[in-house]
């Protein structure tokens, strides 16, 4: 079973895993979803990620299917007891609009948008999907102010924005007296992408080697890519990598991938458990998001919680 944690400076209490939905409503019907986020939640899971844009690449799919399957999910639970994160300002896929929509006027009707799919008041905590790295901070700030003032949102936090970016706005909010982004959600995890290939498939802004001053002040990390897409996993059983060839094509994932199967073998567990307790047991709060398609794979990510490495077993993945 799983024990919240107080989200850094924040009133939300949530679980040290959260479950990523943007397989949700569209590779995964309601049934299907139920199932997932009630095994989830069974196992004392409160903390959900969703955003906007997750499952518009699909046009089979109605428009904002994750955040739609986790509103019908939602009317079956007691919302006191969950805590909903969302995103938004990333482009929007349905019709063609790749330009940054990091703008006050398109954040807010994602936002509403969100609301609407999720058929909820108030989101928890609020991400911007993206940067608009040309774009002050000052007006986006001001705009999750009001927004947070109006009681749409709770918090709001930054999703692969620039630890620069992020001190920055930040900086602006406490010059007003008003706390900034909360958290960031960041691409985090065991295996250590090959830039250039990973910035192709959508990836940047990997945690370490630039996060690490901004997490040590005290702003909470949100992992994605907490599991690497199953990048060891697969190594382990021998299956075909795919796209994760090219995203994680750094001769240091040989060395980790070594490390990981020896820490695997000596505590008895799943590769799966030592990628998620590489996250779980770093000394600043790190929360991990991971995946599942079905719920014997959330019960497995759930127990794999309970590993706790050392700090010298941390180092030997680290600096593998």
């Amino acid at each position: 079973m799983l024990s919240n944690v107080k989200l850094g400076q924040t009133d939300l209490s949530v679980s040290p895993l959260c479950y990523g939905t943007n397989m949700l409503g569209w590779l995964l019907d309601q049934g299907k979803s139920n199932a997932i986020l009630d095994t989830f939640a069974d196992l004392g899971g409160n903390f959900i990620d969703t955003a906007r844009s997750y499952g518009d690449w699909s046009s089979e799919a109605p428009v904002g299917a994750s955040e739609r399957a986790v509103g019908g999910w939602l009317k079956t639970r007691q919302r006191s007891d969950l805590v909903i994160a969302t995103k938004g300002g990333f482009f929007d896929m349905r019709v063609g609009d790749w330009r940054n929509r990091v703008t006050p006027e398109d954040v807010t009707a994602d936002l509403m948008q969100s609301l609407d799919h999720l058929g909820i008041e108030t989101i928890d905590l609020y991400f911007l999907h993206a940067d608009n790295p040309e774009a002050p901070v000052e007006p986006i700030i001001d705009m999750l102010i009001a927004h947070r003032e109006a009681g749409r949102i709770r918090h709001f936090a930054a999703s692969n924005w620039a630890a620069a970016r992020i001190a920055a706005a930040n900086a602006y909010a406490a010059s007003l007296g008003k706390p900034g982004f909360v958290a960031s959600e960041t691409f985090w995890g065991l295996a250590v992408p090959e830039v250039a290939a990973a910035a192709a498939q959508g990836y940047q802004h990997y945690y370490e080697g630039e996060y690490e001053a901004l997490h040590a002040t005290g702003l909470p990390i949100i992992a994605y890519a907490a599991q690497s897409g199953g990048y060891f996993t697969k190594r382990a059983a021998g299956a075909d990598l795919g796209a994760l060839a090219e995203r994680y094509g750094n001769p240091v994932n040989d060395r980790r991938f070594a490390v990981a199967q020896d820490l695997a073998a000596a505590h008895g567990v799943s590769i799966n458990a030592v990628v998620l307790a590489y996250l779980l047991s770093q000394p600043l709060q790190t929360i991990a998001i991971f995946g599942g398609s079905s719920p014997e794979q959330v019960r497995d990510s759930v127990a794999s919680a309970a590993l706790v490495l050392t700090g010298e077993e941390l180092a030997r993945l680290r600096n593998a």
